[in-house]
């Protein structure tokens, strides 16, 4: 079994073979949530000026549910609305690869670079974004990543507008309630 490292570098490196190891591993699970809490804070860090603690924490929450819902998307369109005769997945198997598509993140500890900082930020979401596809990919089983794209896309436009809907009020209310004390 690799090492935490190891896998995280090679889904940094959009590895098949990591990928279809980590997908094979069922004990890769907490694996997946440390990497997506790594990445968080390191996001945390790197955007702490531009977002503040609560911004960033309320970032770091809203990646550990945007995983999991994306990931149960995913699953469901792949496996249900746009499967492959080849293809065959469970949540749980989904989310310990898509979790790891979480691990260019650290990176955005970079994003604190004065100037740099968006930079930094949305080269690594465009990194995140290309292995994210590759890991769909492998965990659907598809032979064309056409396919995936498609699937990642669908889920990730259903993922952003339930967040909003419910991370949005909530902000706003904190800062109603933050006015009024």
């Amino acid at each position: 079994m690799a090492s935490l490292v190891d896998r995280m570098a090679g889904a940094m490196k959009a590895d098949v073979k990591t990928f279809q190891e980590i997908e094979a591993d069922p004990t890769a699970i907490g694996q997946a949530v440390t990497v997506i809490v790594i990445a968080g804070v390191a996001s945390l860090i790197g955007n702490i000026w531009r977002v503040g603690v609560f911004g960033g924490a309320m970032a770091l929450v809203a990646n550990l549910i945007g995983y999991a819902l994306w990931t149960l998307l995913v699953v469901l369109i792949g496996t249900k609305v746009m499967p492959e005769p080849t293809t065959k997945a469970d949540f749980n198997q989904g989310f310990r690869v898509i979790g790891f598509t979480a691990s260019p993140g650290v990176f955005n500890v970079l994003a604190i670079i004065p100037f740099l900082g968006p930079l930094v930020s949305f080269a690594v979401w465009i990194w995140m974004i290309v292995v994210g596809v590759i890991a769909v990919r492998e965990v659907l089983d598809y032979s064309n990543t056409g396919r995936a794209v498609i699937v990642c896309l669908i889920a990730a436009v259903i993922c952003w507008i339930v967040l909003t809907l419910v991370l949005l009020p909530l902000l706003v209310g904190r800062a109603v309630i933050g006015a009024m004390s």
